[in-house]
């Protein structure tokens, strides 16, 4: 359950950032409910992409984020969400990135909103 979750709160983080960022994009959806559809998938690709790659690529480069003090996190955030993009661009449907700048901040916008859903929902343990 918490995997679905966590893809809806993806979903979300990725809606906002789309209507903020004008260089962010859905692209293959004719009507809202279509909109939505692709949105999930979007959410779930971005989910598998965090699950598998990203932690290979963060520990592959330590020393960069001890060297710019953490601040390497929004590169490889926007890496993330460009791979998501290019994956997702293989088909009819998908998310699309104008440059490296808007996925330095969509990756920014799409990691403070799933933070901040994260803490809002409960997380269903009983203490």
């Amino acid at each position: 359950m918490s995997f679905v979750v966590r893809v809806l709160i993806n979903g979300v983080a990725i809606w906002f950032a789309t209507l903020v960022l004008s260089g962010l994009t859905i692209v293959g959806a004719d009507t809202n409910v279509e909109q939505v559809g692709i949105i999930l998938l979007i959410a779930l690709v971005f989910g598998i992409v965090n699950a598998i790659v990203k932690p290979i690529v963060s520990f592959l480069s330590i020393p960069l984020y001890i060297l710019t003090l953490g601040l390497f996190t929004l590169v490889v955030n926007a890496l993330m969400l460009m791979l998501t993009a290019w994956i997702t661009e293989q088909t009819s449907w998908g998310l699309r990135i104008d440059n490296f700048g808007t996925a330095v901040l969509g990756g920014l916008i799409i990691s403070v909103v799933s933070f901040v859903l994260s803490v809002l929902l409960p997380d269903g343990r009983r203490d």
